[in-house]
């Protein structure tokens, strides 16, 4: 992989000279991972003129992270209350770089104005998004990880619909769930796990709460495992105790139709919007539109909401190999509702289409 990794910075490297930059400075932990394999708190990435440093105060402590590669500095803060991107601008100055691209939009205006302190007259220009657009497009070593993810989030899923969920609180399954995913060797969840039952469930973003699971509730489950830093996502919706009623069973239709036309319409070279509105539509027609969330998907990989966006406003297009939800849902006030949600990667039709990674059913099921 260290030859991954420095292709990668050789990547923004050229893509700084073209934008008139010498030198680089990257700041953003995911950032930082993609292109060195590791991100100790608080580091900082120097792309050097004359060569690639990461300046930090401790070593990784991860023994999942992956090596520093041979060809990239490592440079050790020499005192604890040091700030490694300050440092990271001043070794700039040494190597006589001619400009320094920055991002700011993960710098602090304090913590910017430091880092033009030290660099004298060194002109600071804005990085942008060119970590985040090189991240975009997954290499296949990233998809096996995303794919493992996916596979310790389903068997972590797959266990707690055969343990006995009656009278159980909503915060209890989704502490359950988060201690099966690193039972499983995931290094934690992926982002806060979500439970909801009866009124709760489908609710967007819902924090699990203190009630508990009665007969005849729908449960909603919205969980994800990272692995090796790499986050997916996946999202079920379940019925407690007894054959669904006919509304629920009608809610769940219509949602698992709104789903499976997101997944239909994933392809590369697809407009982000005509995703969105292809889940979007169904749920509309039926007038839900009301209460749709901004999004009916995005992307995931060292974060868990990445580019690209599926909304009604997003701009661009899929390209392949690039992994995105498809997360549609309907919450009905007072009484629940349903949310199905998968980890997909884009393929070409020539290549099978869209790789559906989360393989939970989507049958609803009577637990």
């Amino acid at each position: 992989m260290s030859e991954v990794h420095a292709a990668r910075r050789a990547r923004l490297r050229d893509r700084c000279a073209a934008n008139g930059a010498s030198a680089a400075l990257v700041t953003r932990p995911a950032n930082i991972r993609y292109l060195t394999g590791c991100a100790p708190q608080g580091a900082a990435l120097l792309i050097g003129p004359d060569d690639d440093a990461l300046v930090h105060l401790t070593p990784p402590q991860d023994d999942r992270d992956e090596p520093l590669p041979g060809d990239l500095r490592a440079v050790v803060l020499a005192t604890p209350d040091g700030d490694a991107a300050v440092a990271a601008a001043d070794l700039a100055r040494e190597q006589h770089a001619d400009s320094l691209a920055v991002e700011e939009h993960h710098l602090t205006v304090t913590r910017h104005r430091a880092i033009g302190s030290v660099v004298g007259g060194l002109p600071l220009s804005d990085l942008g998004g060119a970590v985040e657009q090189l991240r975009l497009v997954k290499d296949e070593h990233e998809i096996a990880n995303l794919r493992i993810a996916a596979e310790i989030a389903d068997q972590a899923l797959g266990e707690l619909l055969e343990s006995i969920l009656v009278g159980r609180t909503e915060r209890h399954l989704a502490l359950e769930l988060e201690r099966r995913l690193v039972d499983h060797g995931a290094e934690g969840p992926a982002f806060r796990t979500s439970v909801g039952t009866g009124p709760n469930s489908g609710a967007p973003r819902h924090v699990p709460t203190d009630r508990r699971v009665e007969e005849g509730d729908f449960l909603t489950v919205r969980l994800g495992a990272r692995y090796r830093g790499y986050r997916c996502e996946v999202g079920r919706t379940f019925v407690i105790g007894t054959a669904p009623a006919a509304w629920q069973i009608d809610l769940y239709d219509l949602v698992f139709a709104a789903q499976r036309a997101g997944r239909e319409a994933l392809a590369p070279g697809v407009a982000c919007r005509d995703v969105d509105h292809a889940t979007r539509g169904p749920l509309t027609a039926a007038g839900h539109a009301e209460g749709l969330a901004q999004w009916s998907g995005h992307g995931v990989g060292l974060e868990i909401d990445e580019d690209p966006r599926l909304s009604p406003a997003a701009m661009g297009k899929l390209d392949a190999c690039v992994p995105v939800t498809v997360e549609p849902g309907v919450h009905l006030p007072g009484r629940g509702g349903v949310r199905i949600d998968d980890t997909l990667v884009v393929r070409p039709l020539a290549d099978g289409g869209p790789e559906l990674l989360t393989i939970t059913t989507k049958e609803l099921l009577a637990l």
